[in-house]
């Protein structure tokens, strides 16, 4: 098990397994078309991020660098914790972006029921280690173990 130390933005603790990007996830790509059609396994409907298209993002760990696209986006992220289709959590290599940042900490505030745990600045040596299908815990002061 390797452990990493990041920024708190949102609070919580959990274990989920991993799903990972190497390039800027766009949130409102990935998300819309399954949150609007329904999609019980909330797939990645980006088809520009060839590592996520297809793969749920439900309750998963998604390992990131950073977030890109559509100002929409954090709005996006907000509804999906909102309809209980969010990522288990958010872990950031890089520093994270105010839209995402709002998204997330807007759903913890507001959406009773939601814990979505995100950790920024996590490191580019975290993002070179994970794997997907490695199990991630999330520790409540912004630990991220990796058991692989």
């Amino acid at each position: 098990m390797k452990q990493f130390k990041g920024r708190v933005v949102t609070p919580g603790e959990v274990t989920a397994e991993a799903v990972v990007t190497t390039q800027g996830f766009n949130t409102l790509a990935s998300l819309q078309m399954p949150l609007q059609f329904g999609d019980k396994e909330v797939k990645c409907s980006d088809q520009n991020n060839a590592e996520l298209h297809g793969k749920p993002l439900i309750h998963k760990a998604l390992c990131l660098p950073q977030t890109i696209g559509s100002t929409t986006g954090g709005l996006v992220l907000y509804c999906a914790c909102a309809l209980g289709k969010n990522p288990a959590c958010m872990l950031f290599a890089n520093p994270i972006d105010s839209l995402a940042a709002a998204g997330a900490i807007l759903a913890d505030v507001w959406v009773e029921g939601v814990t979505m745990p995100v950790v920024d600045s996590l490191g580019d040596e975290f993002l070179n280690y994970v794997k997907d299908g490695m199990m991630i815990t999330v520790k409540a002061d912004g630990v991220v173990e990796v058991d692989g």
